[in-house]
């Protein structure tokens, strides 16, 4: 990683923004730009005011910026223009700063469609989803274009965001989870993250938990949530956010330098990031 000796004047400097940011993302871009010699430093924040810290990263001139829950959606007006990707499904997680104009991206669906791919997870599997917001919007999006025919999608904390989620794809839409069963779950909530007041909840019930035939949350921090720790000791089959935030933290990583690192280098990123 960059060390204070040799950051200077002309160091770029990326950040991420998030209400309790991680080490997972800086460890795992510091770790690239040590390996391919790059003058680039990456730094967490959790901002106290988002409008400030968008109008910082145009103002100071930071490169880019990894945007978490719960500002995906907050910084959409702050940005001079959405990529597709983000204009879809109407969620930032990446900002790119090219001479004080600031674009939102989303590389959560990215990273959500390879995993789901990679895990060779049935489309014809039924599933339920809780959450609305960003994250959800990415996955929805996701399952839908990985040709996922029926699923749910269930928002307690937000009923109208979560019916117009639903709609807008096709699914269904249950202010609430009781009586609803899947064999595919799916959290895309805070419910089991590191710092929240839900740490140590599980997001579905344990008799949920049992009836499914994969596990997917999107928390990545901790890796092994109370959830995830549930599904591997009822033997399930398991996606982490981890995973999650490595593969989106690698499109981040070329749109913010230009360059593609190999699997190799990804690879030994995401272990490396996960370690810490």
């Amino acid at each position: 990683m960059p060390s204070t000796t040799t950051i200077s004047k002309a160091t770029t400097l990326c950040v991420s923004l998030a209400a309790r940011p991680s080490n997972i993302g800086t460890r795992f871009h510091n770790f690239l730009y040590d390996e391919l010699g790059l003058d680039f430093l990456y730094k967490a924040f959790a901002p106290a005011d988002i409008e400030q810290a968008v109008a910082g990263i145009r103002g100071l001139g930071i490169r880019g910026a990894g945007v978490s829950m719960p500002y995906k959606q907050a910084v959409i007006p702050l940005v001079d223009e959405l990529d597709p990707s983000a204009t879809a499904i109407q969620s930032v997680n990446t900002i790119v700063n090219t001479a004080g104009h600031l674009r939102g991206y989303n590389t959560d669906y990215i990273a959500v469609r390879a995993v789901l791919a990679e895990h060779e997870v049935p489309t014809d599997l039924e599933f339920v989803i809780l959450g609305s917001g960003g994250m959800a919007k990415a996955i929805v999006a996701a399952l839908r274009d990985s040709g996922f025919r029926s699923g749910t999608v269930v928002a307690p904390q937000s009923v109208e965001d979560g019916r117009a989620l639903a709609a807008q794809y096709g699914y269904r839409f249950a202010p609430e989870i009781e009586g609803i069963t899947a064999p595919l779950l799916l959290n895309a909530t805070p419910i089991g993250m590191s710092g929240g007041p839900a740490e140590n909840d599980l997001s579905f019930d344990r008799a949920l938990v049992e009836q499914a035939e994969v596990v997917f949350d999107v928390v990545a921090f901790p890796a092994t949530t109370p959830l995830i720790r549930l599904a591997t000791e009822l033997g399930k089959p398991t996606i982490s956010g981890a995973e999650i935030i490595a593969l989106q933290a690698a499109e981040q990583f070329v749109l913010y330098t230009g360059i593609r690192p190999s699997d190799d280098q990804l690879l030994r990123a995401a272990a490396f990031s996960r370690a810490g």
